[in-house]
């Protein structure tokens, strides 16, 4: 059956107008990103991407493209081993923002996670974190992630999961009232972290997420809770 909403541009639309509205959240929240980041996960999220960039392991020659990187903090993890790091972000005001402290080593490139302006099969390693459920379109940065990639190449995405049962009541009275009230106290603007906690509620739990990259075409998916499930690192391979 066609799917009218296609035909006809409405789904066209409704993503236009997501897009801008994640553009003006990354705008406005820019300047004071990385310490709200700091106060709303008291310093932890610093640990998961560590642990991110561990998995990389990016080695002396390859490619490594940090997707959604916005200041370049897990690029800067990343960098100084050799390889070729790469920020790539649709949000100036994100990565201007992190530029002047970053090693010269990191470089910065404006793109999308739908459209990533590299060569297909030219990439070794992407990562992601915290930016998967920022895109327009889960299915089409997944396609356009496996077209970059070499044969072989990894993906890494670190994102927002389901916690263990025992934690939720306390983790989702933090995420809907104390992330809002930082946001409104730091950053000057609680909708824009209103908007982050319900795109962290709506993203897909573990076993979705390792569905939905087999599915794109993935292999060798798994996942590794961090923190109780509070966040996940996915990775999969592209097919030789």
């Amino acid at each position: 059956m066609t799917d009218l909403s296609r035909t006809f541009g409405y789904q066209s639309v409704a993503e236009d107008e997501r897009t801008r509205r994640i553009r003006r959240v990354f705008s406005s929240v820019a300047p004071r990103y990385d310490l709200m980041n700091d106060l709303m996960s008291m310093g932890i999220h610093r640990l998961w991407k560590r642990s991110l960039a561990r998995q990389a392991a990016a080695l002396p020659g390859q490619v490594v493209v940090d997707l959604a990187g916005g200041t370049g903090d897990v690029a800067a993890l990343m960098a100084g081993k050799g390889a070729q790091v790469m920020v790539c972000d649709p949000s100036l005001a994100m990565m201007n923002a992190g530029r002047a402290d970053k090693p010269s080593a990191v470089m910065w490139l404006a793109g999308t996670g739908e459209r990533i302006p590299l060569a297909a099969g030219s990439v070794d390693t992407v990562t992601i974190a915290f930016g998967i459920r920022n895109v327009t379109s889960l299915e089409n940065a997944m396609k356009e992630v496996l077209r970059v990639l070499k044969p072989g190449g990894r993906f890494l995405c670190l994102e927002f999961s389901r916690p263990w049962a025992p934690i939720k009541p306390f983790y989702d009275v933090f995420s809907f009232t104390v992330i809002p009230r930082l946001g409104a106290w730091i950053a000057r603007d609680p909708e824009a972290y209103t908007y982050l906690v319900e795109s962290i509620r709506r993203f897909p739990d573990q076993e979705e997420m390792r569905g939905i990259m087999e599915q794109a075409g993935f292999a060798q998916v798994r996942y590794r809770n961090l923190s109780f499930g509070i966040a996940c690192l996915h990775s999969g391979v592209k097919p030789l």
